[in-house]
């Protein structure tokens, strides 16, 4: 229940029906603010409903006692009106399930995120209300599946956030591991990922977000798709998990949940190849948003502008043996040779010999081939290039992990001011590319 202080100014408080697993009574009228974040967590199920959501619930309600916030609980959708949300800072969809809330209810939250309302959404959150788009932009998006319940690898990407900052590069734990329909990365902050390597029944082509955060209209979004079995709720570092997500939709704590995309600017978007130009034989065929190769050898080069100091990311997977790679630093021309003799090559082929292999400068230095090896996606899974080029200064991540570190000394080339092109090697390799992204640095 709540402090009388916080109902105090409700004339009319309306006790909802205490349900079997101990969910707190929650005013209907607005009620006075007290120090301390409020909380709620909604736990409605329409559809396959958890056996590990009183162990939630409890988990949250302690986490709220430890850490100076307060937790109402509820299966009844009729708090969602404007009156009851304003009270909460934020509102946990723990493994809700099905269509949770009727039209009414709905514009009631939509008016209470664009408020500044904050939302988390817990495991199954992600199977809850498909016709709904606020809410499908909201939680980030959709499940599509899942394996049995099994053990696998979490990489954590992002550890400037609470839900993250006492985790260590990788986690290994067991849960159910959740597909999903789409991948938020374009829209949300990824704070961690699964290694599809690491378990079976991963379909997400390698790049597999798990937890994520976003600002949403105004809101603060919160989701992770951790917290299936009971067991979630006693480990340590899941409930710190757990906790940040919450503090940081509640606004207790500060964070940057903009797309880590969002400060690139896209130079292929999946729509239009506007701006770029084939140099020599051959073609990439746009499909489905991506660029695949076809014959050659040839090359796709940005003709629109030239960069100097850049980061630039772009997604690519092969089919199998395959061979292509990308070019920087060329000057203009419709020769693909020309690029090859005065620009650098970052190769895109696993099996050729070490300063011709994925991730080296093509001819001039290899990668560093053991943490290549561990960053690489096999073939038919897509992998992400970052190419950081500062002055004559290069740095390749691959998969977020640095594989490779090379200044130019060559007075005849220059990384410093140059064109960008990706390469269509022959007719015997086929590597498509997508989501090519440049940032400028100062």
């Amino acid at each position: 229940m709540k402090a009388p202080g916080r109902l105090a100014l409700a004339t009319a408080a309306v006790v909802l029906t205490t349900l079997a697993m101990n969910t707190s009574a929650v005013a209907e009228k607005p009620a006075k603010k007290t120090e301390g974040e409020h909380v709620l967590v909604f736990s409605k199920t329409a559809g396959f409903r958890h056996d590990s959501i009183p162990d939630g619930i409890a988990t949250i309600k302690q986490l709220g006692a430890d850490n100076g916030f307060t937790v109402d609980t509820t299966e009844n959708a009729g708090v969602f009106t404007p009156g009851t949300l304003q009270q909460y800072d934020a509102v946990v969809f723990l493994s809700t399930t099905g269509d949770v809330l009727n039209a009414k209810q709905q514009r009631a939250f939509e008016d209470y995120v664009r408020a500044g309302g904050g939302y988390v959404g817990v495991h199954a959150a992600a199977d809850t209300e498909y016709d709904w788009p606020f809410y499908g932009g909201l939680v980030g998006a959709y499940f599509d599946s899942h394996p049995q319940i099994q053990q696998a690898t979490v990489k954590v990407e992002d550890h400037d956030h609470p839900a993250t900052a006492h985790l260590g590069d990788e986690w290994v734990r067991t849960d159910e591991w959740y597909n999903y329909r789409t991948n938020p990365r374009e829209q949300a902050r990824v704070l961690a990922t699964l290694d599809e390597g690491s378990y079976s029944g991963g379909n997400m082509g390698g790049d597999h977000p798990i937890s994520w955060c976003q600002t949403y209209e105004s809101g603060r979004s919160f989701y992770t798709g951790l917290g299936h079995t009971k067991e979630s709720y006693a480990e340590p570092e899941f409930r710190t998990h757990l906790l940040g997500g919450i503090q940081y939709a509640a606004g207790a704590v500060e964070s940057d949940c903009s797309s880590a995309e969002s400060d690139y600017t896209p130079i292929f978007d999946g729509t239009s190849t506007e701006g770029w130009k084939q140099a020599g034989p051959g073609s990439f065929r746009l499909e489905d948003g991506t660029l695949t190769s076809e014959g050659g050898m040839g090359m796709l080069w940005y003709e629109a502008r030239q960069f100097s100091s850049y980061s630039l990311k772009l997604d690519w997977r092969m089919e199998g043996d395959d061979n292509s790679g990308v070019f920087i630093g060329f000057p203009p021309s419709d020769d693909p040779w020309s690029a090859v003799n005065n620009g650098y090559e970052i190769q895109i082929d696993a099996t050729d010999s070490p300063d011709r292999t994925t991730g080296a400068v093509y001819g001039f230095q290899s990668a560093d081939i053991a943490a290549r090896d561990e960053a690489l996606n096999p073939p038919g899974e897509w992998n992400t290039f970052e190419l950081r080029v500062e002055g004559e200064h290069l740095q390749i991540w691959l998969n977020d992990v640095k594989i490779n570190d090379f200044t130019n000394t060559d007075p005849a080339r220059s990384l410093a001011d140059g064109h960008i092109g990706i390469q269509n090697h022959g007719a015997d390799d086929q590597v498509s590319f997508r989501n090519i992204l440049v940032k400028d640095l100062p």
